[in-house]
Order: structure tokens, then sequence, then C-alpha cells
């Protein structure tokens, strides 16, 4: 029984989240997820516009239940840390754009005494062109939740 967590802003939910939320859902069966969701201060700091916290949750839920038959335990996020550095997982589902802040994660646990968590990093999904889906470029309208070019008038 494991207790995972995964943490990001997640809009618009793509082919990218599927495969984060896919393998914490995995490494969680029998299980707890817990999926920390950037506040509404934290993503206004994107570089694009995204829905509010209650919006998202609601998506997250939504996906999570049609997609894996899951409800997990979504907590709003108003640093980078959430609980990950004071409550014990044993994963953190992490990106590669993500990774590095799972380091510090674990640095801020060892130095509060408490054990590292194992850290499973899940490879970018790539779009037609070879580069990775992201929230950015699809609200750039250069592709789309699966990865496919938008076709221009």
């Amino acid at each position: 029984m494991s207790r995972v967590a995964v943490g990001g802003t997640f809009f618009p939910i793509h082919d990218g989240h599927r495969a984060l939320l896919a393998r914490a859902n995995q490494l969680s069966k029998d299980g707890s997820l817990l999926i920390g969701l950037t506040s509404d201060a934290m993503a206004k700091k994107k570089y694009h516009e995204v829905d509010n916290c209650h919006k998202r949750t609601g998506n997250i839920n939504k996906f999570m239940l049609e997609e894996f038959d899951t409800r997990p335990t979504v907590v709003i996020l108003n640093d980078p840390f959430g609980p990950t550095v004071t409550e014990d997982f044993d994963y953190l589902v992490v990106s590669p754009e993500t990774e590095p802040m799972s380091r510090t994660i674990n640095r801020q646990r060892i130095r509060l005494g408490r054990t590292p968590i194992k850290i499973e990093c899940v490879e970018y999904v790539l779009a037609w062109d070879g580069k990775p889906i992201s929230s950015t470029r699809i609200l750039n309208d250069e592709i789309d939740i699966h990865g496919n070019p938008l076709s221009h008038r």
C-alpha cells in the first residue's frame, strides 16, 4: 500500500498529464494518491491564463474518475513543496521539468531528519514534431491536448 504524491497546475489536462497521472495511479494502487494542485496565486505566475483552483480541482477529479476510476485527494499548493516535506510518501511522481524540485524536497526532508521519497520520473510525451506536449504550446494554439498540429485558417 503505497502513498503517492504528484503535483502541478494541470491546465489544460493533456496527454503528458495523463501519462504522469497514470503512473501515479499505478503506483498508488491499494494505497493513496495525493494530487497537489497549484494555487491560483502560484498559477498566475505562469505564462498563460489558467482556470481557477475550484474549476481545476473539478476537472482533475472528473478526469481521474473517468480515466482511472479513482478518487484521489486533491490539495491546493501554496508553495512548491506542499505536504511532501512534512508528511510521509513512498513515491513522488514528477516530469523532467519538475524533477529538480523533487531533489530539493528530498534535501529538505533530510535536513528535517525525514526519509527521502522515491522519485519516479515520467518522461515527456512528445507531440507530432518531437517536442514535449505542454500547456503553453496548447494555449498558444501550436498543438492540441494530444500533441497534434492545429490547422490554422
